[in-house]
């Protein structure tokens, strides 16, 4: 019961955080654009774009990282390796995001991004138990008695 639950948080926390990412990079995409800003004579355009670009991709992402967490929470079952990756690739950049923000906005800004991080490292540490698959899933063939 507490591994699902976790794991829903979770799902619903990374939900959140990508509308809030990809709405912040809408911002910076627009205001970049609006103000014809340009860092060592680069193309303010091409910026604006790339800012969308990122935002999209971070967003999407984080959703996919939801979207696996939920199929956890929703099987309770272990999930399998590409969510593994997945989901430990998600808490590093957490990881990285956490940095970020304590450094750049705020420290309760820091504090959610790790209250974030440890949903995603608690779900992995609770489903590490046991993978409750059969066994001929696995490859292995049942014995016979």
């Amino acid at each position: 019961m507490l591994r699902r639950l976790v794991a829903g948080l979770g799902a619903l926390a990374l939900v959140a955080e990508a509308a809030v990412l990809v709405l912040v990079h809408l911002v910076l995409g627009r205001t970049t654009a609006n103000q014809s800003m340009s860092i060592a004579g680069s193309d303010p355009q091409l910026m604006s774009r790339l800012t969308y670009g990122l935002g999209a991709a971070i967003g999407a992402f984080l959703l996919l990282g939801a979207v696996l967490l939920a199929l956890t929470a929703l099987r309770d079952r272990a999930p399998g390796r590409f969510a593994r990756v997945v989901l430990v690739a998600v808490a590093l950049t957490h990881v990285l995001l956490g940095a970020i923000a304590a450094g750049l906005v705020t420290w309760s800004a820091f504090a959610v991004t790790m209250v974030i991080l440890c949903l995603l490292v608690l779900t992995l540490t609770l489903y590490a138990g046991g993978r409750d698959e059969p066994t001929g899933a696995r490859g292995l063939r049942p014995t016979s008695p």
